[in-house]
């Protein structure tokens, strides 16, 4: 959705006009949304309606992206411009929570006064599995110090502003949602690629979390029955054959270059400069990167796949190999439109997407 009048955000959240009126005017009130295009009415009469989007002074949100072995931070306009970034690493003989923590505040604060008003809150982002009802990092691949931490409960009271953490893919389709490729629809899902798998899904206009906010971790779904073994602990786990790890070992089993940095962009232009082995790599990791998103679509069937992560860097041709197995491997229905997309750099989609969490909480839009 674009600016929108009362009616319609009253038509599209199945709320009343009234309801809607009373979220308005505070954020009006705020100077968070304006009234802008006055819409005439239609043939049958009634009152003019008036557009309202959001407004360009409005306060910013500080959007946090926390990964384990870094912490990054930047402001995002309500029209999701992103600005003010920084980036701080995290010692590698770090085990203390509280040690990093102050180094995500350090990093929180260096950006909230990069500018001469205060933020609206804070979002937060984290590759890592998350308790959404608690605001609490549960567990994080490679950071074992974060696990139980109750970072939304410490940066609210670090900064008294609103706080919202997520899982990243989440955040990524939040990020989607309001200000990239899945802004306007009812249904789609989001697909990150690289050093691990993760999806979310948004059906009949909610984002699934599950409880607590346990779904989404597609990465362990099993697509090879006596499969290799995952660093979960389980075998034939869709990370343990469509990954960079995978891919990296592969490489190196096959006598390709530099296989320890090998990702998608750098495969393809070996492939084109018909580096042996390369073409043949390039075609399986798309096949196995197509198994996943065929199951994916099969038993949700978002229709609509934003692919984000080291996908997306390798650009249309990668998406095109991909495409044309997963099309193999889903069932055709009438009528049905299935797309598969690239999305932006996954950076900058998670901490718009960080941003958004606050975002809905502040227009009290449920995701």
């Amino acid at each position: 959705m674009g600016p929108s009048s009362r009616a319609d955000l009253a038509r599209y959240t199945g709320v009343s006009r009234g309801t809607v009126g009373g979220i308005v005017q505070p954020l009006l009130d705020k100077r968070i949304l304006v009234e802008g295009e006055v819409v005439p009415p239609n043939q049958a009469g009634g009152k003019p309606a008036t557009k309202l989007w959001f407004s360009k002074d409005a306060k910013p949100i500080c959007a946090v992206l926390l990964m384990h072995d870094h912490v990054r931070t930047c402001l995002v306009s309500l029209d999701g411009a992103v600005y003010a970034q920084s980036t701080e690493k995290f010692p590698k003989d770090l085990n203390d929570p509280h040690e990093a923590f102050q180094i995500i505040s350090r990093s929180v604060q260096k950006t909230a006064t990069s500018v001469d008003m205060p933020i609206l809150g804070i979002g937060v982002a984290v590759a890592g599995m998350i308790n959404t009802e608690a605001g609490s990092i549960m567990s994080m691949s490679l950071a074992p110090f974060f696990n139980n931490f109750p970072i939304e409960t410490e940066l609210a009271k670090e900064f008294e502003v609103p706080v919202c953490v997520d899982k990243d893919d989440r955040a990524l389709l939040v990020g989607d949602r309001w200000f990239g490729k899945g802004r306007g629809r009812g249904n789609f899902a989001v697909v990150y690629t690289g050093e691990v798998l993760g999806a979310a899904l948004y059906i009949d206009g909610h984002l699934h979390r599950g409880p607590s906010g346990a779904g989404g971790e597609i990465g362990h779904t099993i697509v090879q029955l006596n499969g290799s073994r995952c660093k979960c602990g389980r075998s034939g786990c869709w990370e343990t054959i469509a990954t960079l790890r995978w891919l990296r070992d592969e490489a190196l089993a096959r006598g390709l270059p530099q296989p320890a940095s090998l990702d998608t962009r750098r495969l393809i232009i070996l492939a084109d400069q018909g580096v042996e082995g390369a073409a043949e790599l390039l075609q399986e990791y798309a096949f196995n990167l197509s198994v996943g998103l065929a199951n994916l679509q099969q038993l949700m069937a978002p229709n609509y796949i934003i692919l984000h992560g080291d996908v997306a860097q390798g650009g249309e041709r990668m998406l095109q190999l991909i495409e044309a197995r997963f099309r193999e491997l889903i069932l055709s229905r009438p009528g049905d439109d299935v797309s598969l997309v690239l999305g932006d750099s996954e950076d900058v989609a998670a901490l718009r997407g960080a941003a958004g969490l606050v975002l809905s909480e502040l227009l009290n839009f449920p995701l």
